[in-house]
């Protein structure tokens, strides 16, 4: 396994991520027993990188996968918050519930443009003090759009940037796929970390999966790429990868033809709020229940967080 420093914070990462939205109740729904068994056969395989979130609702398998490992592996998470009081609230809950005394990296989550990191600064501004009293160690953000990459250009203080990138530019929101390199190329000159998301295209690109991957690895300016992981297959298949080593034969076939898709309950009400709160505006209200334009959705699952009646799921 490669590792790399995160641009200049220092913290050392392995090159693949896990990515654990995968493994939570917004997308496999794992128990926390399975959650935490998978994660720690990722340490046992190298990986030393987990990425998180508080919309994710997984902190418990992160605190039972980290019993016992010293040191811890390095994390990253986010928030929505964009008050002061929010972001302490979710600093403290992060702390709490996956048992550590240090946030690695800690990210506004989803910024769109310079405007709404603007809007989140008070957060930002928390933050900043947080790692300087030592309970943080890196700050940024993570973002669907080149817009968002290149305000985060005007924040010095931003250390890191979580973008999504993969080889046909599915899911950024506001241009092509070249024009998200070329931001991302000027962020690389500023020295800031950089770590991708979503270089399988949220499951659409599982056909060729290899190819897809392999994108993403030739991109130098990533430091680390986030994959997202639900099983001890896709675990060895995605290390073989990164690790340049041959995928088993028996795992090529499971993989590539795995379908998934984001399946929608029969007891929807049709309240409308994941519509509304959709980052890649995929799903719509038609006869009074959501329905996903399968085109435009990414399976990112964040649709999940707002349905009160847990009727959105990737299977």
């Amino acid at each position: 396994m490669e590792y790399r420093s995160l641009g200049k914070t220092g913290i050392n990462v392995s090159r693949l991520c896990f990515g654990t939205l995968t493994i939570g109740p917004l997308q496999a729904g794992l128990s926390i027993k399975k959650g935490a068994y998978l994660i720690r056969e990722a340490c046992e395989e190298g990986i030393n990188f987990f990425d998180t979130a508080e919309t994710y609702k997984n902190y418990q398998q992160l605190y039972e996968a980290f019993k016992g490992i010293h040191p811890k592996p390095v994390v990253a998470t986010k928030s929505y918050a964009y008050k002061k009081e929010d972001m302490e609230l979710s600093l403290i809950s992060a702390l709490k519930n996956m048992g550590l005394e240090v946030i690695d990296i800690f990210l506004l989550h989803e910024q769109e443009s310079e405007l709404t990191i603007k809007g989140h600064y008070p957060a930002l501004e928390y933050l900043l003090r947080a790692k300087q009293k030592g309970y943080i160690r890196a700050v940024g953000i993570s973002c669907h759009t080149v817009a968002a990459v290149k305000g985060a250009l005007k924040f010095p203080e931003i250390d890191i940037i979580h973008p999504m990138i993969n080889i046909k530019g599915i899911g950024i929101k506001d241009g092509t796929l070249e024009e998200m390199l070329e931001a991302l190329e000027m962020v690389e000159q500023n020295k800031t970390g950089i770590y991708g998301m979503k270089p399988l295209g949220g499951g659409h690109l599982i056909g060729s999966y290899k190819e897809a991957l392999n994108f993403a690895l030739s991109l130098e300016f990533l430091d680390s790429i986030a994959v997202g992981i639900q099983s001890k297959g896709e675990l060895i298949i995605n290390k073989a990868i990164f690790s340049g080593e041959p995928v088993p034969e028996d795992y090529k076939e499971k993989v590539s033809t795995k379908p998934r898709k984001l399946v929608i309950g029969s007891w929807c009400e049709g309240c409308g709020k994941c519509v509304s709160n959709c980052p890649q505006n995929a799903l719509q209200l038609k006869d009074s229940r959501v329905s996903v334009i399968e085109k435009e959705c990414t399976l990112c699952g964040y649709c999940g967080a707002y349905c009160m009646e847990m009727c959105l799921k990737i299977f």
